[in-house]
């Protein structure tokens, strides 16, 4: 049976731990106040290429913006503005 390490899979250095850094919210930086929905090609940044919508500790973004951002994107899908999925070749 396999030990637990308490770094969970992270390489650390001597100084400790090596390649974390604080991501900043791009929302909050730019000062932006309301994510639009009719913005395809700023959400379709924060989607897969599999059409999956990044999660926040990935992206970086803030928990307000985080939500917004998903609202958005949902309204995107609804209104057919950016895809559900995206197809991809087999």
């Amino acid at each position: 049976m396999p030990r637990f390490t308490g770094n969970r899979g992270r390489r650390q250095n001597r100084t400790g731990m090596q390649g974390l850094r604080k991501r900043i919210c791009r929302f909050c930086e730019s000062g932006t106040i309301y994510i639009d929905y009719r913005d395809e090609k700023r959400l379709s940044r924060f989607t897969t290429e599999r059409g999956k919508i990044i999660p926040r500790r990935i992206s970086g973004t803030c928990s307000k913006h985080q939500k917004q951002l998903v609202q958005a994107i949902k309204r995107a899908r609804h209104l057919a503005l950016i895809p559900y999925i995206q197809q991809v070749p087999q």
